[in-house]
């Protein structure tokens, strides 16, 4: 834990959002592994912060200060915060390419400028990448919409183009692979077969909605994905870990026409085997989550259909802020899906 700086309003369209509760990110584990720009810092000289990580992206908390052009938002708003800030006006942002928007948005915040894992942050575009808070959703539910939900939906499912009887087999049990269980199920694949190391989130797995489970570590798990879809592969593997040996597997279970979409985040490169691959007619995806499904995710959470409250399966104050980064790199131990923390 260390200190930072007061956050300030730098443009009209900013805003400062006091935390009342984030969570950890696996990009949080691995961030400073990972090549990333310095991070940009113009801050007032009230020390005022904890900043516990570089890709700190999710949370939820109270508008305190809004810019001069803010006119959706006021102070004492309670909002979701989005990972990706969008101006909304760019050539990127008219095509909904917002995780790219070419006026310094898309994912900037907890990578080129100070994240959440504080008492303050600053949320630039905030009219364009704030979300109203709803009463009586439930707090650790709203958490998930900064990140894991849209990211999971639209790169996993979305892109993997899940349509109503497809074979779905997603490739990693942690959180990214449940929410990517929970709403490829919006549109009533026939199966979804989740494939993890873990036999605890694997039972977990079965609980949310995965009609069949393989545990890596103990059998073959191309070739049983291949035996519970009579030898052909599923019409959509989603990746979501971001290692050679879960990417191997996806690149060995799509059938012909299939897709696989990447969603895991790869420090490192893959074998791509191209040889073998290309006649398959495969699509491959790949892609940085553009929110652009915040929206419709939020409302679906509103109306409970999604259990979504069960990931989060460790809470914490803020004064164990460390205690909750040593639970979350010690999932696997501890039994951890995704750890919340109090910040007030």
């Amino acid at each position: 834990m260390k200190s930072v700086l007061f956050p300030r309003i730098l443009q009209p369209t900013d805003a400062i959002i006091k935390l009342s509760k984030v969570t950890i990110c696996g990009t949080d584990l691995g961030s400073g592994k990972v090549k990333t720009p310095k991070l940009k810092r113009s801050q007032k000289k009230k020390p005022a912060a904890l900043m516990a990580g570089f890709s700190v992206i999710e949370g939820i908390g109270i508008v305190e200060e809004v810019g001069s052009a803010v006119q959706n938002f006021k102070k004492g708003d309670r909002v979701i915060i989005s990972c990706v800030s969008r101006c909304g006006t760019c050539e990127n942002c008219q095509k909904q390419l917002y995780a790219h928007c070419r006026n310094e948005g898309g994912w900037i915040m907890g990578y080129m400028i100070d994240g959440t894992h504080a008492e303050y942050v600053r949320t630039p575009f905030a009219d364009t990448s704030l979300y109203h808070l709803p009463e009586g959703l439930n707090e650790d539910v709203a958490v998930f919409l900064s990140d894991i939900l849209p990211t999971s939906h639209e790169i996993g499912v979305q892109y993997g183009q899940v349509k109503p009887g497809d074979n779905v087999a997603i490739v990693g049990a942690g959180p990214i692979g449940m929410s990517a269980l929970l709403t490829a199920q919006f549109y009533s694949p026939a199966n979804i077969i989740m494939v993890d190391v873990d036999d605890n989130r694997l039972e977990f797995a079965k609980t949310v909605g995965a009609t069949h489970t393989v545990n890596s570590a103990n059998e073959d798990a191309i070739q049983r994905v291949l035996d519970l879809t009579d030898g052909r592969g599923v019409d959509c593997a989603i990746e979501a870990v971001g290692l050679e040996a879960t990417w191997n597997i996806c690149q060995h279970i799509v059938k012909e026409g299939g897709h696989l979409a990447n969603v895991g985040v790869h420090g490192k490169s893959v074998n791509f085997e191209l040889n073998k691959l290309w006649i398959k007619n495969l699509t491959i995806t790949t892609g940085l989550v553009n929110t652009n499904t915040t929206g419709m995710l939020l409302k679906t959470c509103c109306s409970g259909k999604l259990p979504l409250e069960k990931l989060a399966t460790h809470h914490f104050k803020f004064a164990e802020f460390e205690k909750a980064y040593d639970v979350f790199k010690h999932a696997s131990d501890e039994k951890a899906l995704k750890v919340m923390i109090e910040m007030t």
